[in-house]
């Protein structure tokens, strides 16, 4: 059994049941999974992470209704929502009941088969993003394959309790969002959050930030009167639901058109970064606070979509050995100590951001040179100062495993320095 100090504890959302309309339920896990009373059983989407957790989202659902689950369904692939397939099964078996259908998007197919190829990975990076020690989610992360999967959409139950699953890409191309049309509520799944939309994680691969603006226009056009989040609280009112999915698509479309403007001007990346200034009206907004993702995310997603690898420095292109060239650059400076010193000067003033430009002179060369070990130290110092100067929880965390990394003089770094 894995307890939930086995999850990323980022993902969890507590213990407990929510009832949110009639016979409809959120239950706390790894994110808010969603329960419905179809017509004569229940359709549960996530079956959450697995060990504890999913037995305490059975429990706690066995408190609320006797009904049968008829069906399961993945949210998206993502890793850890539903690691626990098997224990919703063989809670059915243990009625004496026939064993739910386990539905999903046929994109999940291949995700699953990528995250199979690239398993340690996939944990390493799990495990740096939510502040876990290396190895500790190491064959954790279960996956359960789905008996049934589905192209655009497809119907769950029966009547005005019926559930229309419905193909809805955002965070993933196998997302997924629940329509019930009898009482007019959406789960938004991925699509759905209570923060800034979840692009360009700089772990993940690209999200298409146009197609996600495309859903949550869709979604919107459903005119729900309640729509519950994946995290987050659930809206209510037409024009509430109406409001934060249609202004969240225009905030993407916002900033798709920004960034290619900026492109169409010469930027490289790191120009557009610098010039790019979300409105605040689009931006700052309750739905849109990056606690999680960061306006910069996204925009370094969509500039990476159009413009491929190179960061348009010729030296780049086919680069020597990482170490050697910190070893050559800290070879070419005469003065260590002066390196060190304006380093200093600059975070003492508040710009950390540019002392750790400065500093990464000396702090990525090899070997245990003294001034190169009093780098490492002011850079790990400077990291953990830099994390708590930003809303990200991912760039906290990254911010913090970078540190750790140089603190420890570990070579299980991932990457990461």
């Amino acid at each position: 059994m894995h307890t939930i100090e086995d999850r990323p504890a980022a993902l969890i959302t507590g213990h407990g049941i929510d009832a949110i309309g009639d016979g409809i339920w959120l239950l706390h896990g790894q994110g808010q999974s969603f329960v419905a009373d179809v017509g004569g059983g229940l359709l549960v989407v996530d079956s959450g992470p697995g060990g504890g957790v999913t037995a305490g989202m059975i429990e706690v659902l066995r408190t609320r209704t006797s009904l049968p689950v008829l069906a399961l369904c993945y949210s998206h692939g993502h890793l850890g929502y539903n690691a626990g397939v098997k224990q919703w099964i063989d809670h059915a078996a243990q009625r004496g009941e026939p064993a739910p259908r386990v539905l999903a998007h046929v994109n999940v197919l291949a995700r699953q088969s990528r995250y199979r190829e690239t398993q340690r990975m996939q944990e390493r990076m799990a495990e740096i993003q939510f502040r876990h020690a290396s190895g500790a989610l190491a064959g954790k992360l279960r996956q359960s394959v789905p008996t049934e999967t589905f192209h655009d959409g497809i119907t769950v139950g029966q009547g005005d309790r019926r559930a229309e699953i419905l193909w809805a890409p955002s965070e993933t191309d196998d997302a997924v969002a629940v329509w019930l049309p009898g009482s007019r509520l959406l789960y938004g799944g991925p699509a759905v959050i209570d923060s800034i939309p979840n692009i360009g994680t700089p772990f993940r691969t690209m999200r298409d930030t146009v197609r996600w603006a495309e859903t949550l226009e869709r979604l919107a056009g459903l005119r729900p009167e309640t729509v519950a989040r994946e995290f987050g609280t659930t809206l209510h009112g037409e024009e509430t639901c109406r409001q934060v999915l249609l202004h969240t698509a225009a905030a993407l479309r916002w900033m798709r058109g920004e960034v290619v403007r900026l492109m169409n001007a010469g930027c490289n990346e790191r120009q557009m970064l610098a010039a790019l200034q979300p409105p605040a009206e689009l931006f700052e907004q309750p739905c849109m606070q990056p606690t999680y993702g960061d306006p910069t995310y996204i925009a370094r997603d969509i500039y990476r979509s159009e413009n491929g690898w190179w960061d348009r420095n010729a030296t780049t292109l086919h680069p020597a050995a990482p170490e050697d060239v910190a070893s050559e650059i800290a070879a070419a400076i005469a003065d260590h100590g002066a390196v060190v010193r304006h380093a200093c000067a600059l975070a003492e003033r508040g710009d950390i951001q540019l002392a750790l430009h400065v500093i990464d002179l000396l702090a990525q060369a090899p070997g245990d040179a003294p001034p190169v070990m009093e780098a490492r130290q002011r850079k790990a110092q400077w990291l953990r100062a830099r994390s708590r100067q930003v809303r990200s929880y991912v760039s906290r965390s990254l911010y913090v495993a970078a540190a750790t990394v140089l603190e420890s003089g570990s070579d299980d770094n991932f990457g990461i320095h």
